[in-house]
């Protein structure tokens, strides 16, 4: 790892604060007690679709990047639905989020996957340093005083959303419906910290590593066209092409045909068409984490190679002193001729 990436020491995982965290992820394996039911089974699927739309639709393209508009009372709306996916308020969330692409793939980013994939994919939201809403990043939405009591109490959703599931189906209902889809919905989203900066191709020219992905837009709803993403941020639209699927987007075209939203943004053709990798642009993006590597490789070579050196010459200087300590012996010795038969 560049030591430049290497992680602070503020930037340590806090496993006590964490066990509720973890033991979510538990939960789910109470369905072998519980059973499940055909019921828990939509509820789950219905759950993640529902509560990752609110992730991508609402805390990432419209809280953290203004990609289209809405009135209050459907802002509101919106921002609880993405609180019942249990990752913090949205102030917090797309504060965050918004300090990602400003140092992306840069050491003052808060989860490049440069730190390690797993720093990258969960272990930033484990540590104390990123507990904090950044308001000053979150101005725009910070106003709102609804939005800084639902950030603020944002454990209040999915706690109300546990309950209904349970009075809805029981414990099974809970376990797999609620448990179970929280903890796809996490990964889901965590994936795309990790996984997009990892693998994946690149079409656009960008300061950082981010990549697309077909498979990561399916699990996410579009998400995984990451590249084109950080390539042109304030979109609706994820995917650029009308084969890359993006079902966040068709969610909210279809909001806006009932007026819920209104004014997505989409990138213009100029945009589209411009700063391609295959036009012969320099990818300065994995120029720099090409770089940053080749310089660790040959860092790490060359102390190496001292290493070994200075291993060789202190086994040489043992053998010297060894010899001369051997040959003082010799000459101390009697040595006579062996005597006349």
């Amino acid at each position: 790892m560049n030591p430049a990436f290497e992680r602070a020491a503020d930037e340590r995982v806090n496993w006590i604060k964490n066990i509720p965290f973890l033991l979510v992820h538990l939960v789910p394996f109470a369905a072998f007690y519980t059973g499940v039911k055909r019921f828990d089974v939509l509820l789950c699927i219905a759950l993640y679709l529902s509560r990752m739309f609110f992730i991508t639709g609402g805390y990432h393209r419209y809280f953290s990047h203004r990609a289209y508009k809405m009135g209050r009372v459907m802002q509101f709306l919106m921002a609880f639905g993405g609180a019942t996916a249990a990752q913090k308020g949205p102030l917090w969330w797309a504060g965050h989020h918004r300090h990602h692409h400003k140092y992306s793939d840069t050491p003052e980013d808060i989860h490049s996957p440069l730190k390690g994939f797993w720093w990258s994919h969960v272990g930033w939201i484990m540590c104390n340093k990123y507990n904090a809403t950044e308001l000053d990043a979150i101005k725009d939405f910070a106003k709102f005083p609804e939005l800084r009591l639902l950030n603020r109490f944002h454990l209040v959703p999915p706690i109300m959303l546990g309950v209904a599931c349970f009075l809805a189906g029981g414990w099974s209902a809970l376990v797999t419906g609620f448990f179970l889809s929280t903890v796809l919905v996490y990964h889901g989203t965590f994936f795309i910290n990790s996984l997009t900066h990892l693998f994946g191709r690149r079409r656009y020219v960008t300061t950082d590593t981010s990549r697309n992905s077909l498979i990561l837009a399916l699990v996410t709803l579009g998400e995984g066209w990451h590249n084109n993403h950080h390539y042109y941020q304030s979109t609706a639209n994820q995917g650029f092409f009308w084969w890359e699927i993006d079902i966040s987007y068709y969610v909210l075209r279809v909001l806006s045909f009932f007026g819920l939203v209104h004014d997505l943004r989409t990138p213009p053709e100029h945009v589209l068409e411009a700063n391609r990798i295959r036009d012969g642009y320099i990818d300065i993006g994995m120029f720099q984490a090409n770089w940053a590597k080749a310089v660790t490789s040959l860092e790490s070579a060359r102390h190496g190679a001292s290493a070994y050196y200075e291993q060789r010459r202190r086994a040489v200087d043992e053998l010297v002193e060894s010899t001369r300590a051997a040959g003082i012996r010799i000459s101390k010795m009697s040595i006579k001729a062996p005597a006349d038969s």
